[in-house]
């Protein structure tokens, strides 16, 4: 597990881009964090990561942005998921199978299901705020994360 510490968005985006250095195809980027704490700002930072020059917007209403590239990156907004069954009739899981990148915002919706299936392929990023107006505390675990020196 790591914190890094942003003090802008413009610093998220930053941090983003040298934590997603460290995230690899296939991999289930899960998002916590309250409404307007910085999601969307971490995903648009990490498609620059992958070279990915893509307009990051958020998917709230259409549930998956798909931002192409190598890897191929999508982005989800699970706000409106209540259950399984509901992800099941989205065609989540058609996205998991290619070597993709999936972002995935409110992913406590569905943690339980994702983590018995995709355990292995998960990145958990937190977003909380900090004391500061646009302070914000990241902290991610999992993947290369969980065996990071902090170096």
């Amino acid at each position: 597990m790591r914190q890094f510490v942003s003090g802008s968005e413009q610093e998220t985006m930053r941090l983003a881009r040298e934590i997603c250095e460290k995230i690899g195809p296939g991999s289930l980027v899960l998002f916590t964090g309250d409404l307007g704490a910085g999601k969307t700002a971490f995903v648009r930072g990490a498609l620059g990561a992958y070279g990915n020059t893509s307009h990051v917007s958020s998917p709230t209403f259409a549930l998956v942005n798909d931002y192409g590239g190598q890897p191929h990156l999508y982005h989800f907004d699970l706000y409106r998921i209540s259950d399984l069954d509901d992800l099941y009739a989205t065609g989540f899981f058609d996205y998991l199978g290619d070597g993709s990148i999936l972002f995935v915002e409110w992913s406590e919706r569905v943690l339980g299901e994702l983590e018995e299936y995709y355990a292995e392929r998960i990145v958990y990023i937190d977003i909380a705020r900090a004391d500061a107006e646009n302070g914000r505390i990241i902290t991610v675990k999992g993947g290369a994360f969980d065996a990071d020196s902090g170096n």
